[in-house]
């Protein structure tokens, strides 16, 4: 059978050969049919994968989007990191974008974009820090760059004159961006902002608390945020400022706001200011209107895909002004009252023992607890006598566990008299206590006792005290010249002298 196909074979060629070129043309179409078509061409190589960041925008309205992505050239996205977390703005999405481009010398090649978008919470200058970003194994570095959040365009009206007939302006706002602000409706809050104080009355040097707070609902969150909030609160504290009161400032508030009661309904309170002012003379403190700017999100009537669904404006709200009377202290007999402090104080005292020997020192301590103004609580210390020596105070500030303030004087008695010690005599501090509106005095209850042998201060002899006693013993009694340091100083640039003459001698005679 091989044989006879061999023979038919050579036969159909010899046939073709004589016809010429037109023959050979025959053929040549007919190997082509018998191969299958035309000749196979070469394969060209894959295009590439390429990766690269893609990033935002400079500058920003606060109703848009801030955007970082990366976009791959020539492949797909198997595998990537998270995008980072940045200040001031929270993430709204992530989009995923396809097309196709022509590429000289490589056809047509898929690009493939991902996008994270960022919401702005307020307006300002916010800085991107570096970071780095992993996509199919391969890490894209971010040096950083500023984006600046601008203020929220305002649409002009539209018109007959600007309007043409025949024109579609519900497909010229998808085409051109955002709706008109009339597609979005305020939804209401229940935020105020409040001056409150302690109380409405109070004497000289009486303290009354002021704190000014911000009040909203919990779902107050989603529609308000804060506005310029670093510059705003600054300006509001200088306002609250009262020339003729000693202003105490509070603690450093706090970033979690308080959950109150109020008007029966549940409310976040923050925190904004608070001080405590003491005043220093009877005139009234007057605080003017306070007000506060926030930033406020209209939502948008009919949300659609692809589209903002809010819109930010201003909204401010006010504090009333406030004013706190004050009132003269009572007269006392026979004392000036400018100086007398105001509070409720009770009295902590403290002695280091109960028995004590004559030329012995022993330590008392007068603390003064309450509510009030102990930074300037001052207590008269009494001068020594030939009988009993003082020194001190040592004064200390500290706040109890429970908040409460105290102020402790510390001194230091040696007593050279025999018999029971009368501190009452000594150390007391009379104060005015508003809630009874009435002076009142602390005065100490101990009575330490005190043995021994009566000696005057100046009949003290310092050789019977332990600690001076050998010293006194062992120090020299030979006087020493005033400029001895002097000498001293010199001598030894003598001799210093004298051993650097030696060491050049020394050296000069071994070279």
């Amino acid at each position: 059978m091989r044989f006879y196909l061999t023979i038919g074979v050579r036969k159909l060629l010899i046939r073709f050969a004589l016809l010429g070129p037109r023959g050979l043309g025959w053929l040549f179409s007919l190997l082509l049919l018998c191969s299958g078509g035309e000749p196979a061409r070469a394969q060209q190589p894959a295009p590439a994968t390429e990766v690269e960041l893609v990033p935002g925008p400079a500058v920003i309205p606060l109703t848009a989007t801030y955007s970082l992505g990366v976009r791959v050239r020539g492949g797909t996205i198997s595998n990537h990191s998270e995008f980072p977390e940045l200040e001031g703005f929270r993430k709204a999405g992530l989009t995923k974008t396809t097309a196709t481009r022509l590429v000289a010398g490589r056809g047509s090649v898929a690009e493939l974009t991902l996008m994270q978008r960022y919401a702005p919470y307020a307006e300002g200058t916010y800085q991107i820090p570096a970071f780095d970003i992993t996509v199919n194994g391969q890490v894209l570095h971010s040096a950083g760059s500023r984006v600046r959040v601008a203020a929220a365009p305002v649409a002009a009206p539209l018109t007959d004159a600007t309007v043409g007939a025949g024109q579609a302006i519900g497909s010229l706002d998808q085409l051109l961006g955002k709706p008109k602000p009339k597609y979005f409706y305020e939804p209401p809050d229940h935020a105020s902002l409040a001056l409150e104080t302690s109380q409405n009355r109070v004497y000289v040097n009486e303290g009354v608390r002021v704190a000014l707070y911000l009040y909203l609902q919990p779902a107050d969150q989603a529609v308000l945020n804060f506005y310029n909030f670093a510059e705003q609160l600054p300006a509001l504290v200088q306002q609250l400022r009262q020339p003729t009161t000693w202003e105490v400032p509070a603690a450093e508030a706090a970033i979690v706001p308080d959950t109150v009661r109020r008007n029966g309904a549940v409310y976040l309170r923050f925190r904004l200011a608070e001080n405590t002012y003491y005043p220093l003379t009877a005139q009234d403190l007057r605080f003017p209107p306070l007000a506060l700017t926030m930033t406020k999100f209209k939502l948008l009537k009919k949300p659609q895909p692809g589209e903002e669904e809010k819109l930010a404006i201003y909204k401010t709200y006010t504090a009333p002004a406030v004013r706190v009377a004050v009132r003269p202290l009572p007269a006392r007999p026979g004392a000036p009252t400018g100086s007398v402090p105001v509070g409720h104080y009770v009295l902590h005292e403290g002695v280091s023992g109960l028995r004590f020997r004559t030329g012995e020192a022993f330590v008392y301590t007068f603390g003064v607890e309450g509510v009030g103004n102990t930074a300037s609580l001052v207590l008269p210390t009494p001068r020594s006598t030939a009988k009993l020596e003082i020194y001190g105070p040592d004064i200390k500030e500290e706040k109890l566990p429970n908040g409460t303030p105290q102020k402790t004087f510390r001194y230091r008695l040696v007593p050279h008299q025999p018999g029971p010690l009368a501190l009452d005599s000594l150390f007391q501090l009379v104060f005015f206590d508003p809630t009874t509106a009435r002076y009142d005095t602390l005065r100490p209850e101990l009575r330490p006792e005190v043995r021994g042998e009566a000696r005057p201060i100046a009949a003290a002899n310092p050789a019977e005290d332990p600690f001076y006693g050998p010293a006194l013993a062992r120090a020299d009694i030979q006087l020493q010249p005033l400029d001895v340091y002097q000498d001293v100083r010199r001598y030894a640039g003598w001799l210093v002298g004298a051993l650097l003459v030696v060491a050049v001698v020394g050296w000069w005679r071994s070279s």
